[in-house]
């Protein structure tokens, strides 16, 4: 009886932590897929068939270079029948010019004529009338001719797409065509139409296709083409002096962002080598389907990386006064609010806080707690305001040491893991919780105050 009553008058032992805030610097981690800064597929403007194919894939173009000669009798022949008509047109106006000289001549004789009474008024005013139409005759010459000129100038503009040409400096990666392909006007002949479509989108695939990279879902535009009909591209070329990542940052961390802002990445292929970007531009808009803002990192590329490669872009977010940070497990939902037990004098009182970011094991705090206030970690329904307790200090994983050491633990995290083994959204400290341990009471009190957060 003695003992009983020793044990049930004991003050309780409880674990407690101290509040501390997060570290002045954080790491917000984003999967994403690197993109040339400049590409373009090449479509055919002139129908015929390729005599001359001069590149192929993985070749370094340079702006203008020769890619392919075409083949197009049809349109040889419509430049030499314009050119016939431009011809005849000018012909047409040395014609109408002399009638138009004649008339001019014979109208001045029957003025004068008329004015002495040879000839009536009525003769006079019929020759008048037959300058102005020779005169109106050379004006729609004239008008023939050019509108014949304007005409031969765009089919020798269309002839000249008879030499498909680079636009601008880069390295093909991909063609359509070969020796003898029958090329329409606006494609070529060994791809379809819709493979077109879904290259010319790949850049907008990669921006919204990042969060599939890390599952290992395969997109669409990265599949070769096996179609067989007219209107797909003959070439397609990429600039790859410059990259650009695309990546899709959360509704939450959108406010991190800005222009000019410094970008770590990490490639799967080059693990010991770090490359710098910049943001160099956003949406400014939030996506209302996923909640993320689309954000361009871009990327000189000096070390020969190629466009599509997986990459890890990490922004770096280093603050003035971080925020007080607790663990997940300290808080519980007391009179339908986020509450923590703090202990002041080895008593117990509940304090409503307010909740800023979740990182999973540890919780930004906005209010309610200062920087020291000891808390409770397991709070049970045996911790109610006003009692009277003895705080506990490391002895769980989630105490002191976890929240002062949250980059030092993340780094050892991410060892353990491998390069790519934890793709979480941010560095802190991912340790389990304690009331992930304990039983009975503790984990049924735990659970509430996660499903509030959540």
């Amino acid at each position: 009886d003695k003992e009983a009553h020793t044990l049930s008058t004991a003050v309780p032992r409880l674990n407690a932590v101290r509040v501390k805030r997060a570290p002045v610097s954080s790491e917000l981690i984003i999967p994403g897929t690197t993109i040339p800064y400049t590409e373009a597929n090449i479509y055919a403007r002139a129908s015929g068939y390729v005599i001359k194919r001069l590149v192929d894939i993985g070749d370094h173009v340079r702006n203008g270079q020769l890619l392919a000669v075409i083949d197009s009798p049809d349109l040889d022949r419509q430049v030499a029948q314009a050119q016939s008509n431009l011809a005849q047109s000018q012909a047409s106006l040395v014609q109408v010019q002399a009638q138009e000289q004649l008339a001019a001549l014979t109208f001045n004789r029957y003025k004068v004529l008329v004015a002495r009474g040879v000839f009536s008024r009525q003769e006079g005013d019929q020759q008048e009338a037959n300058f102005n139409v020779a005169r109106a005759n050379v004006n729609a010459a004239q008008s023939s001719i050019e509108g014949n000129r304007q005409n031969v100038n765009r089919l020798l503009v269309l002839q000249q797409f008879e030499r498909v040409t680079a636009p601008f400096a880069g390295i093909v990666t991909a063609r359509n065509v070969d020796v003898g392909t029958l090329i329409s006007a606006g494609g070529s002949g060994m791809t379809d139409a819709s493979s077109a479509s879904s290259s010319n989108s790949s850049s907008l695939s990669a921006a919204q296709g990042n969060n599939q990279g890390s599952s290992g879902n395969v997109a669409s535009s990265v599949t070769p083409s096996t179609g067989g009909s007219q209107g797909g591209p003959m070439f397609s070329i990429a600039s790859t002096d410059r990259l650009r990542v695309l990546v899709s940052v959360p509704e939450a961390y959108a406010s991190l962002i800005h222009i000019g802002q410094k970008a770590s990445l990490m490639f799967q292929e080059r693990p010991t080598q770090k490359f710098t970007g910049q943001v160099s531009r956003t949406s400014a808009s939030i996506d209302q389907n996923t909640r993320t803002l689309l954000v361009e990192v871009r990327l000189i590329n000096t070390q020969n990386l190629v466009p599509g490669m997986y990459v890890r872009v990490a922004f770096v977010d280093v603050r003035a006064l971080p925020p007080l940070i607790i663990p997940g497990a300290a808080i519980v939902v007391r009179g339908g609010q986020n509450s923590v037990a703090v202990v002041e004098n080895d008593i117990v009182h509940l304090r409503p806080i307010g909740i800023g970011r979740d990182y999973g094991d540890q919780t930004e705090v906005i209010s309610g707690v200062r920087e020291g206030d000891v808390i409770v970690m397991d709070v049970t329904d045996q911790v109610t305001d006003g009692a009277k307790v003895e705080p506990q200090f490391g002895q769980g994983k989630s105490g002191d040491s976890s929240a002062g050491q949250g980059s030092s633990q993340s780094s050892s995290h991410q060892s353990s893991q491998g390069n790519y083994g934890d793709q979480k959204l941010d560095n802190q400290a991912q340790t389990p919780s304690p009331g992930a341990k304990s039983g009975g009471g503790h984990s049924g009190s735990s659970n509430p105050s996660k499903s509030s957060k959540q």
